[in-house]
Formats: C-alpha cells, structure tokens, sequence
C-alpha cells in the first residue's frame, strides 16, 4: 500500500508499506480521508522518531473484521481515536482522561496518511465510532478536534453569555470560534495577523476580529462593556501571545492554553496581579476523551458547525508534502485533507 512517510515539514515521500495484518479483536480500515493536525508540523516533536507515517484526524471503511469482533463488520463507516485510556486508572477516575498512561502509549498502525490501517483490540473497544450516512468521510476528520475544543472549554467552564476572546484564527482557533457560540457563548472576538484568517474568523462566527498588532485589551474594553474578557483562549503558541492573553483576561475570568509553544518556553506570570488579587485562573488541555468524540460527532451530525466550508486544499498521498507545506506556512489555508484513495 501506498503511505505519505514524514521525514521533516519539507520532506514527506510517498513510499510502500504492506498493508497491516490484523488478529483477533482488530481491524482493518480502508483510509478515505485524514486532516492534516498542526501537530503534525511539530518538528521538534517529531525529529527523534522520523521517519513515521503520521495522520490521526481519520475517516474511513472497516474491509476486515479480527476474530472476535461484536459490534463491527465489514462495510461500516467509521471514524477512530488514535489514544484511547484505560478508564480504571488513578487519572480516569478523576475525569483526567487524557493523561491516563494508556492513552499515551496507544495509537494505530501505522498513521492516517496510508491506504489502510489496522486498530488494535483496545482502539476497536472504545475508540471507534460509527458514521450515519449524512456525515461525509470529510467531515469524519473533525471529530477529534473538535472533540479536542470540546474538552478545553469544558475545563475552562465557558458558560452562556461569557465574553471570548479566541487569539489566533488558525484551524484550532476556528473551532473554538463555532464550539463557543454553539455553547452559548456572549460576544466573540477574534485575533491574528493573517488578514486571511481574520476573514475565515468572521465568516465562522466571530462577532469581532482584530488584528494582532492592535491594542487588544483597549479593544476589548471598546466592544465588551469596558471589560476584558471572561474566557481567552491561546490558538498560538508564540510568547507573545500568551503575554497578551494575560493582559486580556477580565477579573475572575480564565486563560485557556490550547496550543503548544517551542520546547522550553517559560514566561513570567505575578501572583499577585494574576491570582491573588483578580482571581484568574489558568488551564491547559491535551487531547480529547472518547465521550469528546461521540459529543464531536454529534454536533457534526446535527449540523451545529460548519466542518465542510473549513476545508481550503484537498490532496492525494502522492501530494501530502504540499499540504504539509500549507500547515506549516499557517498562512493562506484553513483545513488541509489527505484523500487516501486519489
């Protein structure tokens, strides 16, 4: 079978691998569509394990069923978690799935950009969620970030009627956009210095966009009531920008660390001004649960965000290096595809 082989941002070749042999309680998945994610451009994540066939964000049709298997068979369209956890665990009973040790141990084999791919027996357990016939391979891609948004502003406790700001309006930032106003979100507002994505941010749901440069908290103060905002959320990981997200957050509001930085960034922060005075909480998030996934499909299904209009560029395997080129450029792209079977 065909594979996009990652070797570096600028290096990923097209080379042959067997197709996967499956045992008892796996499957065999026929890839049709996998996104491009912005960690896959993660060099420095990347550089001591290449090369690696990459590509989590995956749509595709079950062609093989291991010994054993109940609830799949052979024609399904589905949809797949790369990490799945334990769900006994210390971390999973504490609702901290997705720093369970499982998680970060599973994956597939050997990457969403492949003609096929198998699942292991823990991925085929809980991982696998079966598509209706209204959602589209494409659209199928979304279900894990989305399913990533969805945890973020959950642990970030965005209520109806909170103020957003969304600082950078990449893919992820986007994402935010929708999830937010899907959620009940009060006015949003969106950042970036790509007059590009600040278009893409209006025509997906930002009630504001402003450009990076500006004076963001001066701006927020303008369109908010003279307040900063209650929930900012960092789509960038440049410092920056998380500087700026500090300065934004209204008292008793949070700060959301969605996007990863270069290794070893550290910054500065004033307990007193930050927490001990204005109350501030600060929050992370890594991936997304399996209950995230089936919550993502949901709102895909119902149509409560636009997946489709995000798609920008689609490529066949033989292209993949052009979309990679695209992400890591984050320039004039939204979502990039790999179609599998072109």
């Amino acid at each position: 079978m065909r594979v996009a082989m990652y070797y570096s941002n600028r290096d990923v070749r097209l080379e042959e691998m067997p197709i996967p042999q499956i045992g008892p309680g796996e499957l065999l998945v026929r890839v049709e569509a996998c996104g491009i994610c912005g960690s896959d451009v993660l060099e420095w994540y990347r550089r001591d394990r290449v090369p690696l066939v990459l590509g989590h964000e995956i749509g595709g049709q079950v062609v093989a069923v291991g010994e054993g298997v109940e609830h799949y068979q052979k024609g399904d369209r589905i949809s797949a978690a790369h990490h799945v956890p334990c769900n006994t665990c210390h971390y999973c009973l504490n609702g901290h799935h997705t720093v369970c040790d499982t998680l970060r141990r599973t994956n597939f084999y050997p990457g969403g950009f492949a003609e096929y791919l198998r699942l292991p027996v823990i991925n085929v357990d809980r991982g696998v969620f079966k598509l209706s016939d209204e959602v589209s391979y494409e659209e199928a891609t979304f279900i894990e970030p989305i399913a990533c948004v969805l945890r973020g502003q959950r642990l970030a406790r965005l209520k109806p009627g909170k103020s957003v700001l969304v600082i950078g309006s990449g893919i992820s930032g986007l994402l935010h956009i929708q999830i937010a106003r899907a959620l009940g979100a009060g006015s949003i507002i969106a950042t970036d210095i790509n007059e590009y994505r600040l278009e893409a941010a209006r025509k997906f749901g930002a009630d504001v966009t402003i450009h990076a440069s500006e004076d963001i908290p001066g701006r927020l103060r303008q369109n908010n009531q003279g307040r900063l905002a209650d929930l900012v959320i960092i789509c960038t990981g440049v410092v920056p920008a998380i500087n700026q997200a500090l300065k934004s957050v209204e008292r008793g509001g949070t700060v959301l660390f969605f996007a990863s930085t270069e290794p070893d960034v550290t910054i500065p922060l004033s307990i007193n001004d930050l927490f001990w005075r204005n109350d501030i909480t600060l929050t992370t998030t890594y991936a997304g649960s399996p209950a995230d996934h089936i919550l993502a499909l949901e709102l895909i299904r119902g149509h409560r965000v636009n997946v489709t209009g995000m798609i920008s560029h689609r490529f066949g395997l033989a292209e993949a290096g052009k979309g990679f080129q695209l992400v890591a450029e984050a320039n004039n792209s939204i979502k990039v595809i790999i179609e599998s079977q072109r």
